[in-house]
C-alpha cells in the first residue's frame, strides 16, 4: 500500500509537470544565450590562424595568451557578462538580411492572401483530388500520401542539388495552408517544404555551398563521390518521407495529438473564415478588373524586356552547366497562361502570378546566383502586382502590406535573438577552443571511430554555427590533414562534415532559417523540439551507419 502511495505522486507529480505552462520561446532562447555567456567563463579563450608551413597553409590554434603579433591585437576575447543584452543588437545586425527578408516575404504573402487566389488554388486542387481519387489504384494508395511524398521529393532534391534553406521560409507560407485543408496540421506542412530540403541539404549531392566548399579546401575533385552520395540521399529521403506519412495520417485520424493543435486554431480559423465567403469572393472575382489586364499587359512587358535582354541562361547544377532560353520561356508561359486565367477570374490571374515567382526564384537561384535581396524583391513584386490586380489602390496595398510585417514580426524579432547566442560565443573567443579540444579526441583511434568521432564533433558544433560555409572554413582544413595521418579518406571526412553539417539545422535555436520558418509556421521552438527529436535522433543514427562503408568499402570516389 505504501509504494502505491509513492507511485502514486511520483505520478501527480508528473502529471502537474505536463500541466505547467511552457516558457514562450524568447524565453527558452535568452536562457541560451546566459548559458553561452556561462561557458565563457570557464573555458579559456583561444583561436585558429592561417600559417605557412612548408610551402602548404595550415590552420594552427593558439590560446590567447599565446597569440603572436598581428593576431594578438586583434583578438579581444573576454568572458562574457552585460554583454548578453547587447548581443541581441548584434545578433540584429547580424542576421537584418534574414530579419528583413521575414518582413518583406510576410508582407508581400499577406497582400496575396487578402485576395483569397491561394484558397482559390487550393479549393481547385482538393477538388481534382477528390476526382482523381475514383481511381481504385490512386484510392488505395491516398491522393494526400502522393501529394506529400511528391512535395517532399521536390524540396528534397532542391535542397541536394543547389542547397535550398533561405528559400524555404516563403514555400512553408504557401503549403502550410494546403496541409491544413488535406486535414493535417502546420508540422507537416513544414515538413513538406523544411524538413525535405534540409534532408536534402544533409544528404547533398551537389550542393555548393557545403559539398563544394568542403571538396575545395580538402583538395579533392570538386563533386566526386556523387554515386555513394546519391544513394545515401535516396536513403534519408526515404526515411524523411515515411516519418512524415506515419505522423500525416495519425494527425488525419485524430487531429487533437498535434502538439499544435491548439496554435493551429490560427489556420483553422483562416479556413473557416475562407470557406464562409468563397461564394463572395469569387463573386468579386469575376467582376471584370480592367486594372487587372493593365497588370497583366505591365509584367508580360517587362519580362519580355527581360527575356531580350537575357536571352540565354546558364543553368548550373554542380559542375555541370546547361545554357538554356528560360527567361524567354518564362515570359512566353506567363503570357498565355495569364491571359487565360484572367478571362476566368482575377484570382486565378494572381495564382499565375504566384508561380512565375516561383518559376523566376528558381531560374534566378540557379542561373543568376540569387540569394535572399533578389528573392525578397521579387516576392514583393509579387506582392504589389496581386494587389492591383484585385483592384487595391496604393495606399490600400500599403497599409496590407504594413499588416502583413506586424503579424509576422515576432517571427522575424526571434531570429535575431538567436543569432545573439553565436555572438557571445564569438566574443567569449571560446568557438575555436571547444573545436580544438574536440579535435583532439580523435589521436591514437581505429579508422571507423575516429570517423565517427570526426562526425560527432561536426554534429556538436554544428549546433553553435549552424552554416554550413562557414563550418567548412574552419573545420575542413584540421579534419583534412588528420584525416591522411590516420588513413581515412578526405572524402569520408567531407561526408562525415556534410552529415554533421545537416541534420542538427533541424532543431538548434542557432540556425535563422529554422527559427524564422517555425516563426511564419506560429510553431513554438520547443513544441518543434517536441515532436522531431526522435526523428532527429533517427538521421544521426543513419549518418553514422552510413560513413562505415566510406571506410570499410572500396567506393568509386574514396
Amino acid at each position: 500500500m505504501q509504494n502505491y502511495v509513492i507511485f502514486r505522486n511520483i505520478a501527480n507529480h508528473f502529471t502537474a509537470m505536463k500541466k505547467r505552462k511552457v516558457p514562450h520561446t524568447f524565453v527558452i532562447v535568452f536562457c541560451c544565450i546566459l548559458l553561452a555567456a556561462v561557458m565563457t567563463w570557464f573555458i579559456k579563450p583561444g583561436k585558429y590562424i592561417q600559417e605557412q608551413v612548408g610551402g602548404e597553409q595550415v590552420m594552427t590554434f593558439y590560446y590567447q595568451d599565446q597569440l603572436p603579433d598581428p593576431y594578438a591585437r586583434e583578438f579581444h576575447a573576454e568572458p562574457q557578462t552585460w554583454q548578453v543584452f547587447s548581443a541581441l543588437f548584434k545578433g540584429f545586425e547580424k542576421q537584418s538580411g534574414i530579419i528583413v527578408f521575414i518582413l518583406i516575404v510576410g508582407g508581400a504573402f499577406w497582400i496575396m492572401n487578402k485576395s483569397k487566389a491561394i484558397d482559390t488554388g487550393i479549393m481547385a486542387f482538393l477538388r481534382f483530388t477528390g476526382r482523381m481519387e475514383r481511381n481504385r489504384l490512386i484510392r488505395k494508395i491516398g491522393m494526400n500520401n502522393i501529394v506529400i511524398i511528391s512535395v517532399m521529393l521536390l524540396f528534397s532534391l532542391f535542397g541536394s542539388v543547389f542547397g535550398m534553406s533561405e528559400e524555404t521560409i516563403a514555400f512553408t507560407l504557401i503549403v502550410i495552408p494546403l496541409a491544413i485543408s488535406m486535414g493535417y496540421d502546420s508540422i507537416v506542412g513544414v515538413c513538406m517544404v523544411y524538413v525535405a530540403a534540409h534532408i536534402g541539404f544533409s544528404g547533398a549531392m551537389l550542393n555548393p555551398f557545403t559539398i563544394g566548399i568542403a571538396q575545395g579546401i580538402a583538395d579533392i575533385p570538386l563533386f566526386s563521390g556523387l554515386g555513394y552520395r546519391a544513394v545515401c540521399w535516396v536513403i534519408l529521403t526515404v526515411i524523411g518521407i515515411v516519418f512524415v506519412l506515419l505522423y500525416a495520417n495519425k494527425v488525419k485520424k485524430n487531429p487533437t495529438i498535434s502538439v499544435v493543435y491548439e496554435e493551429d486554431e490560427y489556420w483553422r480559423r483562416q479556413k473557416e473564415e475562407e470557406r464562409r465567403k468563397e461564394q463572395e469572393e469569387l463573386s468579386v472575382f469575376r467582376s471584370p478588373f480592367s486594372v487587372s489586364w493593365w497588370v497583366y499587359g505591365i509584367v508580360t512587358a517587362i519580362l519580355v524586356f527581360c527575356a531580350i535582354r537575357y536571352p540565354m541562361t546558364s543553368m548550373k547544377i554542380g559542375n555541370n552547366t546547361s545554357t538554356l532560353p528560360l527567361l524567354p520561356i518564362g515570359a512566353g508561359l506567363f503570357a498565355l497562361i495569364g491571359f487565360f486565367a484572367l478571362r476566368k477570374s482575377a484570382a486565378y490571374f494572381i495564382l499565375t502570378l504566384l508561380f512565375g515567382t516561383v518559376y523566376y526564384l528558381i531560374v534566378g537561384v540557379l542561373g543568376y546566383g540569387w540569394y535572399i535581396m533578389e528573392i525578397a524583391s521579387l516576392f514583393l513584386f509579387m506582392g504589389v502586382c496581386s494587389g492591383f490586380a484585385m483592384g487595391k489602390g496604393a495606399s490600400d496595398i500599403a497599409k496590407l502590406f504594413l499588416e502583413g510585417m506586424g503579424d509576422i514580426l515576432s517571427a522575424a524579432v526571434v531570429v535575431g535573438l538567436a543569432a545573439g547566442i553565436v555572438i557571445v560565443l564569438q566574443d567569449g573567443g571560446v568557438i575555436d577552443t571547444i573545436l580544438y579540444g574536440l579535435s583532439k579526441s580523435m589521436n591514437n583511434l581505429g579508422v571507423i571511430a575516429s570517423t565517427e568521432i570526426m562526425y560527432g564533433i561536426q554534429t556538436l558544433i554544428n549546433i553553435v554555427i549552424p552554416s554550413g560555409s562557414a563550418k567548412a572554413a574552419i573545420t575542413m582544413p584540421i579534419m583534412a590533414p588528420f584525416s591522411d595521418l590516420i588513413g581515412i579518406s578526405r572524402q569520408t571526412t567531407v561526408m562525415a562534415f556534410q552529415f554533421g553539417d545537416g541534420f542538427t539545422n533541424m532543431i538548434t535555436p542557432t540556425s535563422g532559417v529554422l527559427i524564422a520558418t517555425l516563426g511564419v509556421a506560429r510553431i513554438p521552438w520547443e513544441k518543434w523540439v517536441r515532436f522531431i527529436w526522435k526523428f532527429i535522433l533517427v538521421l544521426i543514427v543513419v549518418g553514422a551507419l552510413l560513413l562505415i562503408p566510406t571506410v570499410t568499402m572500396s567506393l568509386n570516389g574514396f
